[in-house]
C-alpha cells in the first residue's frame, strides 16, 4: 500500500498534486510519501514481533536521504552503511551510533578508523584479513570493536545476477566452510568483540526458500561456533525483501518473511538483526517527469521523457520495470516506446509498452522509484543532479535542491599551463 492516489482524476502524493510540485520544483523530480514510509516502517517491524529480541537497520543505501534517514530514526531504526559518508549522514539524521551496522566488502583504513572512533554498533567483517586490519586499529586506539563475520553461505537467491550476494562467486563474505576457524582467530585478537554472524544473500527477493535455506545453514554454523568455545549473541540475516514494480505482481510480505525467521531462528537466543532497504522504501516514491514529445517510430511511438537513465538508473542497469503513469489520465492508452534525452540507445525505460496515452507537455510518473532512485543519479551528459520532495498530508517541502551543471561547472578549474 502507498499513498499515490488518483483524486478526482489527478495523481496525488496523499493530499497534494502531483503537478503542484511540478510546477514549482521543475521535473524531473522524485517524490517521497512520508505516510507510505511510516507504515512501511511499522509493518516490517509488527512483522518481527513474534521474535524475542529484534534490531532493525535500515540498508541506507537504498535511499540516503536526511529527511528518510530521520523519519526511520523517529521510527526506530538504526542504519546499515556501506560507506563513511553514509556512517555520516546516519549520525546526522539523528541515529545513535550504538544503532549502526557497518557492512562492505572495501572499507578503508580510514573507514574502519572513523567507525571505531564514531562507537558504531557493529562491524560486518567481509574476511580475516579486514578482521585482523580492524583489530590493530581498535587497540592501538584503546577502543574495542564489536564485530559480526559475513558468511557466504552458496545458496542462490533467484534474483537478478547483479544483485545476487550469496553465492559462492559473489564478492561478499567469507566462505561458509572456513567461516568456523576465522571466527575462532577472530576471536583471539584484542581490540575486536566477536558476537555473531551475518549473511545476506541478494536484493529484490521474491522466493524465501533461498532466505530459509540459508538461515538454516547460519543456524548449524552458530551451533558449531558455540560447540568451539565461543559465544554467538547476535545473528544478522540482512535484508533484499522484494517489493512488486508491475501492477499486480505478487511478493513475500513482511509477515511472510517473519514466519520464515520465527519457523527457523525463534530459538536461537540471540539478537535478530534485519536490514531492510527496498521494501521500506520502494513503494514510498515516484518520480515525476514532463512529457517532451512524442515522436514517430518505425512499430510504435517513441515518449520523449525529460527523465532520463542518470535520474533513473535501474531499467539502464537492470532491465528493471517501473509503471509508468499519466499525472492526469485520459482513459485513453496506447502502445509505446518511453526513452529519455540522454545521447545512448541504453536510455530506455520501455519498449512496446501499453501505457496512458499521453503528449507532448503531459506529466507521468515512473512509480515505485522510492529505492536505488535519487541515490544512483548523476550528472551524464551535464545534466542536472536531480531533487528530492518529501510530502507529508497536505504539506510538501524539498528535502535535496536540484544540482544545476553551473554548480558542477563552478567546481572544476583549468590549469595554468593550459590556460
Amino acid at each position: 500500500m502507498d499513498h499515490f492516489d488518483l483524486n478526482n482524476g489527478e495523481l496525488f502524493a496523499e493530499n497534494v498534486p502531483l503537478a503542484e510540485i511540478a510546477r514549482e520544483v521543475g521535473t524531473p523530480v522524485y517524490v517521497y510519501s512520508r505516510a507510505t514510509l511510516s507504515r512501511h516502517a511499522r509493518v516490517f517491524r509488527e512483522a518481527l514481533s513474534a521474535l524475542p529480541s529484534v534490531h532493525i537497520a535500515f540498508a541506507v543505501k537504498s535511499n540516503p536521504n536526511l529527511a528518510v534517514l530521520r523519519l526511520l530514526a523517529s521510527e526506530g531504526y538504526g542504519a546499515d552503511v556501506v560507506s563513511e559518508g553514509e556512517m555520516n549522514r546516519a549520525l546526522a539524521a539523528g541515529i545513535p551510533a550504538a544503532d549502526v551496522v557497518f557492512s562492505g566488502v572495501g572499507k578503508t583504513r580510514r573507514e574502519l578508523t572513523a567507525a571505531v572512533k564514531a562507537g558504531i554498533g557493529q562491524f560486518n567483517l567481509e574476511s580475516e584479513e579486514e578482521g585482523v586490519e580492524l583489530a590493530a586499529i581498535a587497540a592501538e586506539l584503546g577502543l574495542v570493536a564489536s564485530c559480526a563475520l559475513r558468511v557466504n553461505p552458496d545458496v542462490d537467491a533467484r534474483t537478478h545476477a547483479k544483485i545476487s550476494t550469496g553465492k559462492a562467486e559473489n564478492k561478499f563474505g567469507v566462505s561458509y566452510d572456513r567461516a568456523a576457524g576465522i571466527y575462532a582467530r577472530l576471536s583471539a585478537l584484542p581490540g575486536l568483540d566477536m558476537r555473531g554472524l551475518a549473511v545476506h544473500i541478494g536484493s529484490q527477493i521474491s522466493d524465501l526458500e533461498p532466505s530459509r535455506q540459508a538461515f538454516l545453514k547460519m543456524g548449524a554454523l552458530m551451533e558449531e561456533i558455540r560447540a568451539g568455545g565461543h559465544k554467538v549473541t547476535h545473528m544478522d540475516l540482512g535484508g533484499g525483501l522484494g517489493v512488486p514494480y508491475k501492477a499486480g505482481d505478487a511478493l513475500p510480505t513482511p509477515e511472510d518473511y517473519g514466519a520464515v525467521v520465527a519457523s527457523v531462528a525463534r530459538d536461537w537466543g540471540v539478537t535478530l538483526m534485519f536490514e531492510p532497504g527496498r521494501v521500506i522504501t520502494g513503494n514510498s516514491g515516484v518520480l515525476v517527469t514532463e512529457v517532451v514529445r512524442v515522436k514517430q517510430g518505425t512499430a510504435n511511438p517513441f515518449v520523449v521523457v525529460d527523465a532520463a537513465m542518470n535520474d533513473l538508473a535501474r531499467p539502464a542497469m537492470y532491465d528493471a520495470w517501473h509503471d509508468f503513469l499519466a499525472v492526469k489520465p485520459n482513459g485513453r492508452t496506447f502502445t509505446a516506446n518511453i526513452v529519455g534525452p540522454i545521447c545512448e540507445s541504453s536510455d530506455t525505460f520501455a519498449m512496446g509498452r501499453e501505457i496512458d496515452e499521453v503528449a507532448a507537455g503531459d506529466l507521468a510518473v515512473f512509480r515505485t522509484a522510492g529505492a536505488y532512485g535519487a541515490t544512483m543519479a548523476n550528472t551524464y551528459n551535464s545534466r542536472a543532479l536531480v531533487p528530492e520532495v518529501m510530502v507529508d498530508g497536505d504539506k510538501w517541502a524539498v528535502v535535496a535542491e536540484r544540482i544545476e551543471p553551473a554548480t558542477i561547472l563552478a567546481a572544476e578549474t583549468v590549469p595554468e599551463w593550459l590556460k
